[in-house]
């Protein structure tokens, strides 16, 4: 895909995803215990060692029998539960008491459940017909031996350690996290240990931008804060595109200080975009010098934290070997009206309510609000060629 200068929203996520999927390499592998693996991404195929299940098992607390001599009172053999097994095969007219997820006897094609027979001392009734493989997980029907599992390229999540638990993996290769060097920059920031005077603001953004970075599956590796001066901007980029992957936060406007592109052209850099028709975060840069992919975020915190998660972020779990980066999107109704002007993709904070149905914006004061975005709990994405919504109507959710 050719980009141009200002792209759509969705174009520049694209643009991210085909640049970055076409030029990286997998990752380093290294092997990691089970307990640590949560989050890595796997670097190898994994596939079932037995089946499973490995023999045929009870769905209910019942009775195993054949369903061929059904209805009929059976003579009662026996018990078999969860974790033994019954040490015969079940003779003609017998039945065998059978709990939950134990193993069916030889013999036994069917379970019928306690609650539908008539218990006569050691006689059991059973007064209706019951069919072959009623109530029984027949073996394999779950994964066959040697069934490819899990691909290389999965994120692990608590459903796949269960899998890696059930494989018997106490360790497993996944690929290294790549290093994300972290630049802040403007004369207007100050370090979190001092007090800033009314014209400077703390370095949040290296700290949210870290934050995100864990999440996603990197290495933060935060650089001292580029002031507004060309030369060490541009050494300071050139420290950061020894990374895996450089993320910038500031100094991507029109304005006279704004010295990223500058900075990153003079290092030999190549330019896929520098705007998105989005708010918050039109003046976005993406890019990759000697190598290295980068990204210029707007300085505004909000912007930062968008950007970062629909466009950054895709490129860093690309990098971290993750086959498919999906944004965490649904869609919920609106409690409230909503408007704005058609042209540009706006995200908007916003409240999901608990059951994940209904959703409302919460009131901001633009893109430095954080204290807002702390009470939010998603983003409402309002397309760019519609310009209102009524209570009821459908709308996309961005996860935070």
């Amino acid at each position: 895909m050719a980009c141009v200068s200002v792209l759509s929203f969705w174009d520049a996520r694209r643009c991210v995803i085909e640049h970055v999927r076409s030029a990286c390499r997998a990752p380093a592998v290294e092997q990691v215990d089970l307990e640590e693996a949560q989050g890595r991404v796997l670097a190898e195929n994994l596939y079932a060692d037995r089946d499973y299940p490995p023999c045929d098992r009870s769905l209910r607390d019942g009775y195993a029998l054949r369903a061929a001599e059904t209805p009929a009172t059976l003579q009662l053999a026996g018990e078999v539960r969860a974790g033994t097994r019954f040490p015969r095969s079940l003779r003609p007219g017998e039945t065998v008491e059978i709990m939950t997820g134990a193993p069916l006897p030889e013999g036994a094609d069917a379970v019928v459940m306690r609650e539908h027979v008539r218990a006569e001392g050691d006689r059991i009734a059973v007064t209706e017909a019951v069919s072959a493989g009623l109530w029984v997980r027949r073996r394999a029907t779950e994964a066959r031996r040697g069934e490819l599992l899990l691909p290389r390229g999965r994120r692990i999540g608590f459903v796949e350690v269960a899998l890696l638990a059930t494989l018997g993996r106490r360790r497993v290769s996944v690929y290294r996290r790549p290093r994300v060097a972290v630049l802040p920059t403007g004369d207007e920031i100050v370090e979190l240990d001092r007090t800033p005077l009314e014209h400077q603001i703390r370095n949040s953004n290296a700290w949210s931008l870290a934050a995100q970075i864990r999440r996603a599956g990197g290495r933060p590796e935060l650089l001292p804060v580029a002031p507004d001066e060309f030369e060490a901007t541009r050494d300071l980029i050139a420290r950061g595109i020894e990374a895996d992957l450089l993320v910038i936060s500031g100094g991507v406007s029109a304005g006279k200080y704004d010295l990223v592109e500058p900075a990153a052209r003079a290092l030999g850099a190549e330019f896929y975009f520098n705007g998105v028709a989005m708010q918050p975060g039109y003046p976005l840069v993406f890019g990759r010098a000697r190598g290295t992919f980068f990204f210029g975020l707007p300085g505004n915190p909000i912007c930062t934290m968008v950007a970062f998660e629909v466009f950054a972020r895709a490129a860093l779990e690309l990098l971290s070997g993750d086959n498919e980066p999906l944004l965490p999107l649904l869609e919920a109704r609106l409690t409230y009206p909503f408007r704005h002007r058609p042209g540009l993709t706006r995200l908007v904070p916003a409240r999901l309510a608990a059951d994940g149905c209904s959703v409302a914006p919460i009131p901001w004061h633009g893109s430095s609000d954080v204290f807002a975005l702390a009470h939010a709990n998603a983003f409402l994405i309002a397309d760019a060629d519609r310009d209102c919504w009524q209570p009821g109507d459908r709308i996309r959710v961005l996860l935070r």
